[in-house]
């Protein structure tokens, strides 16, 4: 071999070697935030067993008390609504379990990637209401869970007594997949994305973990409290940043399925959502989808943003603790509130 093409060969593998460098210092670093995270945010509730794996729950509340069943979205998991309105909801007199939703918080993610579609999730929170002896309950869903109360309510109607959709994602959205550039639809196919979240996801997800939050919040400040209270620390652990990617890239398709059966919905509905909100916009969710479902009744919360179960946590309670009361089984008149 010439000294040329050793250099060239050099200059080849470099590139390579580099990369290679670079995950696994990103595995390493993976490794100390996993454990770090773990051992600062352990489970603070019981688990409820399934076929297949677990679920974890937090509950508050009288265990007598009118149940109330808390879904947290994208990026979250149980002590994001659970710290949000659960504490109220509680102190009312109500039991509130709020579920970590699989692969998220502690729960496992069953299934794995076939656990994506809000129907599959649906149908292993029924399964754990079933195991715990606990329905109808008034099912609670925000953002990315609002898809996930609906398809509860869709398919497994003997568990839900009453839906509360609070900044819902469930009208059809574009697929938005074949307009990123090359590179991020690279990133998120299956093995690229298992790779990246046992390597360089975590840390890069640590970094712009504030500035996450601060978006959600908008247009408001967001609370300096926020991340302990929610532990958003956890979604930072690899099962955890791959399932979130297969749910948000599954939602389409999925919402796309079952938004034309809105209208079978009997059980009293509450959408509420905040007209300021510039992650899931009002006009093109909240507002179609009370619409869609017969009786619902829409309340929108002028000025405020995506996260109304922090910065409205008082108004939300006292929706929620209404809707609880409603005993008609096809709900309200329609109506919009502000």
């Amino acid at each position: 071999m010439s000294r040329v093409t050793a250099v060239l060969l050099t200059l080849l593998a470099l590139p390579f070697a580099l990369a290679g460098l670079v995950l696994a210092a990103g595995a390493l670093a993976t490794l100390v935030i996993t454990l770090r995270v773990g051992a600062a945010n352990p489970p603070a509730g019981p688990f409820v067993t399934l076929t297949g794996g677990r679920l974890a729950t937090l509950q508050d509340g009288p265990v007598d008390g009118p149940p109330v069943v808390l879904l947290h979205g994208a990026s979250a998991n149980a002590s994001d609504p659970m710290e949000g309105i659960g504490r109220h909801l509680a102190a009312r007199g109500f039991r509130v379990i709020a579920f970590d939703r699989p692969g998220f918080g502690w729960s496992d993610r069953i299934g794995g990637g076939d656990a994506a579609p809000p129907a599959a999730q649906a149908a292993l929170i029924a399964e754990a209401l079933e195991r715990m002896g606990v329905g109808p309950a008034l099912v609670f869903g925000h953002s990315w869970a609002g898809a996930l109360a609906l398809a509860l309510a869709l398919d497994h109607p003997d568990r839900v007594s009453a839906l509360a959709l609070a900044a819902p994602v469930a009208m059809p959205m574009p697929d938005r997949m074949p307009d990123l550039p090359w590179y991020w639809r690279l990133a998120v196919t299956p093995p690229v994305a298992w790779l990246l979240s046992w390597t360089v996801g975590p840390p890069i997800a640590q970094h712009f973990l504030p500035e996450a939050a601060r978006r959600v919040f908008q247009p408001q400040p967001p609370r300096a409290d926020y991340p302990d209270l929610a532990r958003s620390d956890l979604v930072l652990r690899p099962g955890t940043l791959l399932a979130n990617v297969q749910d948000l890239l599954g939602l389409p398709r999925a919402l796309a399925a079952q938004s034309p059966r809105y209208g079978a919905i009997r059980v009293p509905t509450l959408v509420i959502s905040g007209e300021a909100d510039p992650i899931v916009r009002a006009d093109t969710q909240a507002v179609p989808l009370a619409r869609a479902i017969p009786g619902a009744r829409l309340v929108l919360l002028p000025g405020i943003g995506h996260m109304l179960q922090y910065v409205a946590a008082d108004r939300v309670t006292e929706e929620v603790a209404r809707l609880a009361g409603a005993t008609s089984a096809a709900g309200p008149e329609p109506a919009v509130a502000h």
